[in-house]
């Protein structure tokens, strides 16, 4: 039996689940708005956290400490303010980070298909390396023109099955609470 809290907890998921979804979709279909978007959000959190670090330099108890956050503080800085300052040459590199991130993946998943082959299941592994080798060539080949769609694309995805996942845990609750 579901108490009014439940319920309201349960209303509260669906609605902010379902507007995961739209949000999802939206960024599917609009990938180079949503594109700029995430590398304006990811160059004000680079730039947020350039500013604690330095600011965390100044408790430091050793020289070395207080020289090594303060330099890692101006890092994130910069590479923030280069972010927001061109928004689309920063799409243009984390889109080239994520195909290198891609090849890095498959070669070590490759690595482990090959040293767990015995092992049931392993030609999945094989699979996944196949694909996550192809994509990153895929995103490397046409780079910098798949800047207009990757990292949308992919942020739309995310956002589109995390809130798929969520509906479906909700739809657990009342079972779960019966």
């Amino acid at each position: 039996m579901l108490t009014n809290d439940m319920r309201r907890a349960v209303k509260w998921s669906t609605t902010a689940s379902v507007l995961m979804v739209l949000v999802g979709l939206l960024a599917i279909l609009l990938p180079a708005v949503s594109g700029l978007a995430a590398t304006i959000v990811v160059g004000v959190l680079l730039l947020c956290s350039g500013a604690l670090h330095i600011a965390l330099a100044w408790r430091g108890a050793h020289p070395g400490a207080i020289v090594g956050e303060f330099l890692l503080g101006l890092v994130y800085g910069v590479i923030g303010l280069v972010l927001l300052a061109n928004p689309i040459a920063g799409l243009e590199s984390l889109t080239l980070a994520i195909s290198i991130y891609l090849a890095v993946k498959g070669v070590l998943e490759l690595f482990l298909a090959g040293w767990i082959r015995r092992a049931s299941g392993a030609g999945w592994l094989f699979v996944d390396a196949a694909v996550t080798l192809a994509l990153a060539l895929m995103i490397a080949a046409s780079w910098p023109s798949a800047a207009a769609w990757v990292v949308g694309t992919f942020v739309g995805i995310n956002i589109l099955f995390s809130g798929l996942a969520r509906l479906m845990v909700i739809r657990a609750v009342p079972v779960i609470v019966q």
